[in-house]
């Protein structure tokens, strides 16, 4: 009878630690815990001779650092490869990458090795000539000694897979970086375009996808088989990333997989660079996470601060101050850390951001638990271009987001091809500003239809949606009579005190850049007459400014919501200017449809001090619920002038009401972990920021 209770007891616990193990949760991926602070050693050829696995690690250490990102093969291998795809860097020594994964490991800090194939040595172009980039014109790129390859030749469609899985078989490593995915159609390190790639396998299989088509020679927008060659191009880059993703998958479930693309990938990588050219955008960091973060939510995003100054200039890095921005802008917006170097730091050519570094990595990693796992509390969208914007639509795009930063209104940034995978997202905003957004597919046209109708209000700007008539008619009742108008000379008239409260002193406002014509019969109400440009010339002569019929803006209501259009470049006139008449019309027309985006947070701090609040979770055991309370990041950039970074200045009183529908059981500034005096009334939290330095946080416990 004891034997058998004994077998009983036995069979009762093992059931119940059976049951126990299958409700075990899954461990989570490490990079999941988006509390990465990387540090990449873009390491010349030459560097592999004197790298130093100790004090590699040595630094890491000290700099607080969880993640090392490191060449490891592709245009040459840093490692002893087999492989006669691969040419071997003559500098590199046999046992370093090994000793740098282990020593790494040794002391809990993640390796992500580093792969280009976009270039093979010329050794290999000549064994393989066929694997590389040919332009129409039969040129090659060239760097030195290294060719462009072809993406759909042998090299990228089977040798990278080779080399990936031989790096993969001989170390323990915890991620792969991509570097330069994708088609080359420019020499990047020189600035030259030389055209889309005439490679024969290239050829060979756009004829396949298309069906017979031949592979266009011109990128023209208006040519159907460019808009075929255009779903070529990102079928066989998906194509590619999946088989990636399996081979990686097969190997090990922990290898997190990081490149600049969203598709099979665990970390988007983003990149903050130094501008080329003026104006000087400030906020690369802000908009690269803030883009990223929504409109691939699923993703970890990383967001590097390239030191280098340029392609031309990578040994000079860019000013202290402005690597700091970028740094607490990544750590606001829900980044972790990020940072490329050329080389690793000992022996380093400027060094002037070592202290800045070593500072911000240090209090992201005694705070980390208020990093990482956040929502946000904004109720405006902006529409981006795409994640890597560029041209004067980004300037327009770039002008609408510096209006909201300096107004403190926040606002998530969503990329319009997303828009039709995030409607439920698009449809609880109460304010969505699209700054020349064109291209829209009709998926995402009905949401945003769908979205108005229910209550959210549109902004458009420019030329948005004017390549869909019907769709520019039917939301915000215009009609394009000529898309391009050079505004220059022209004048708007704020004719309405009751709407443009900020113009009261204003009777004629400036334009240039582009100013659409548009008939606005079907509109609800129209505003802004135009008046013609007039008579040029010396004072003796000018004037003539008369009403030319047509407005700059419309009204029109569908359902619960509002849509407005702004058929002129107000984000780039403000881009580029910064007269404050422009943003005041965008701030005037949100007050008049959606005052509410005033309401999420006001404060007396100036236009140049960043105010980001989020709802945060504390994050101890990777990305969770959001609901331990708030955080206000406020980043100081004072010392931003023009082109130039300086010290910041310190901000005094920096008065705060934020909307907080709980009432807070805490409040105090992360820094020094010492409360703050708050009031809470009518679900408005109101506190003050006593001095501000270059940065400051507020956390606000439930």
């Amino acid at each position: 009878m004891k034997k058998l209770t004994c077998i009983i007891l036995y069979l009762v616990y093992a059931l119940q630690s059976n049951a126990q193990t299958k409700t075990l949760p899954a461990k989570l991926a490490w990079w999941k815990h988006n509390n990465l602070r990387v540090i990449q050693t873009n390491l010349p050829d030459y560097e592999a001779a004197t790298l130093n696995p100790d004090s590699l690690v040595a630094d890491l250490v000290n700099y607080s650092a969880n993640t090392l990102i490191i060449n490891a093969g592709g245009i040459m291998a840093f490692y002893p490869t087999k492989l006669d795809l691969q040419y071997t860097n003559p500098y590199m020594k046999p046992n370093t990458l090994g000793d740098v994964v282990n020593k790494c490991h040794q002391k809990g800090i993640k390796v992500i090795v580093r792969f280009d194939f976009s270039r093979v040595h010329e050794s290999i172009f000549k064994a393989h000539p066929d694997w590389c980039y040919i332009s129409p014109k039969g040129e090659r790129i060239i760097n030195t000694n290294m060719y462009a390859v072809s993406i759909n030749a042998p090299y990228v469609q089977e040798g990278a897979f080779q080399i990936m899985n031989e790096v993969m078989d001989m170390y323990p490593i915890d991620g792969i970086f991509l570097n330069m995915p994708g088609y080359q159609v420019n020499n990047a390190y020189e600035g030259k375009y030389l055209g889309i790639d005439q490679n024969e396998a290239d050829k060979k299989r756009f004829y396949e996808y298309s069906k017979g088509l031949t592979l266009p020679t011109e990128e023209n927008p208006a040519d159907p088989t460019f808009a075929k060659y255009l779903e070529f191009k990102k079928f066989t880059g998906d194509d590619w990333s999946k088989k990636l993703y399996d081979l990686v998958r097969s190997k090990h479930r922990d290898i997190a997989i990081c490149t600049y693309t969203e598709k099979y990938v665990d970390i988007i990588r983003h990149e903050s660079q130094a501008n080329n050219g003026v104006p000087y955008w400030p906020y690369t960091a802000s908009d690269n996470v803030n883009n990223a973060t929504h409109s691939f939510p699923k993703h970890i995003i990383s967001n590097a601060s390239i030191q280098q100054i340029g392609f031309q200039s990578r040994y000079n890095a860019v000013e202290p101050g402005e690597v700091a921005i970028r740094l607490y802008e990544n750590i606001a917006n829900g980044s972790g850390l990020d940072l490329s170097l050329m080389g690793d730091m000992r022996g380093y050519e400027d060094e002037r951001n070592f202290e800045v570094i070593k500072k911000v990595y240090g209090f992201h990693k005694k705070h980390e638990a208020y990093f990482g796992n956040y929502s946000s509390i904004a109720k405006v969208a902006l529409i981006a271009p795409g994640l890597w914007p560029g041209g004067l639509t980004a300037q327009e795009y770039r002008g609408v987001q510096l209006m909201l930063k300096e107004a403190h209104i926040p606002f998530d940034i969503i990329v319009s091809e997303q828009i039709e995978n995030q409607a439920d997202k698009i449809k609880g905003y109460g304010l969505v500003i699209l700054p020349e957004t064109t291209g829209l597919t009709p998926e995402a046209l009905k949401v945003l239809k769908e979205a108005l109708a229910n209550g959210t209000n549109l902004i458009a700007t420019n030329t948005a949606m004017s390549d869909n008539p019907q769709a520019l008619l039917d939301i915000f009742g215009a009609k394009v009579i000529a898309k391009e108008y050079d505004g220059g000379g022209n004048y708007l008239q704020p004719d309405n005190a009751a709407i443009f409260k900020r113009l009261k002193q204003q009777r004629m406002l400036m334009l240039k850049f582009n100013l659409a014509q548009y008939d606005f019969t079907a509109a609800d109400s129209h505003y802004l007459p135009i008046l013609s440009k007039g008579r040029p010339g010396p004072p003796e002569i000018i004037g003539g400014h008369e009403p030319t019929g047509y407005y700059a803006m419309a009204l029109k209501k569908t359902g619960k919501g509002t849509a407005v259009v702004l058929p002129f470049n107000i984000g780039r006139l403000y881009y580029q200017n910064g007269y404050q008449e422009h943003k005041n019309i965008l701030l005037d027309v949100i007050e008049r449809i959606y005052p509410k985006a005033m309401q999420d947070v006001v404060t007396n701090a100036p236009e140049k001090v960043e105010v980001i609040v989020q709802h945060y979770g504390k994050n101890t055991a990777g990305m969770g619920a959001t609901n331990d309370g708030l955080i206000t990041h406020l980043i100081n950039l004072t010392g931003f002038s023009g082109a130039s970074y300086f010290e910041p200045l310190p901000v005094y009183g920096i008065k705060l009401k934020v909307r907080c529908d709980f009432k807070p059981r805490q409040v105090f500034s992360l820094a020094n972990r010492k409360p703050v005096m708050f009031s809470w009334q009518n679900r408005v939290l109101s506190f003050t920021v006593d001095k501000l330095g270059d940065y400051g946080a507020v956390v606000v416990n439930r």
